[in-house]
């Protein structure tokens, strides 16, 4: 059943982007003018954790993987999903292998007593991930906190 209903979501977000095109902002994504999407992720709760997961599966759904970037940046309790053993390790795996990239808080890596050999594969870390959100959108990434 869940994936009949991922099936149809991704279905009727490709079939709906087609009207959607005229509202798209120039210069339209592209490679070399991709859409830079920054996503927070500061908790570990398996229903928000999900959200954030299917909002980088649906902006590049919706967009095109090559005609959009996006990073995922965890701190806090959101670090705990980036680490071995997380509930979602699959989920990150699959996400990571289609250009999503991840990077964890280096100062919660270090309160939680962890090094980078205790994130999952495809998962680097960032030294503060909250100035990183900051960098980035000085950098023009646009910053979503579901």
């Amino acid at each position: 059943m869940k994936l009949i209903s991922a099936a149809f979501l991704s279905a009727l977000l490709v079939s709906s982007a087609p009207a959607l095109a005229e509202d798209l902002a120039k210069p339209a994504p592209d490679w070399d003018h991709p859409r830079k999407l920054l996503l927070q992720l500061d908790t570990d709760n398996p229903k928000k954790v999900n959200l954030i997961l299917n909002n980088a599966l649906n902006s590049q759904t919706f967009y095109g993987p090559d005609n959009v970037k996006v990073a995922i940046v965890a701190f806090g309790p959101g670090v705990n999903v980036l680490l071995k053993g997380s509930k979602v390790a699959d989920r990150v795996a699959a996400a990571a292998y289609n250009q999503v990239e991840f990077l964890a808080c280096g100062q919660t890596m270090t309160s939680l007593k962890k090094t980078a050999a205790d994130l999952l594969p495809g998962v680097a870390m960032t030294p503060a991930g909250v100035p990183t959100l900051l960098e980035r959108q000085l950098k023009g990434w646009t910053y979503i906190a579901p």
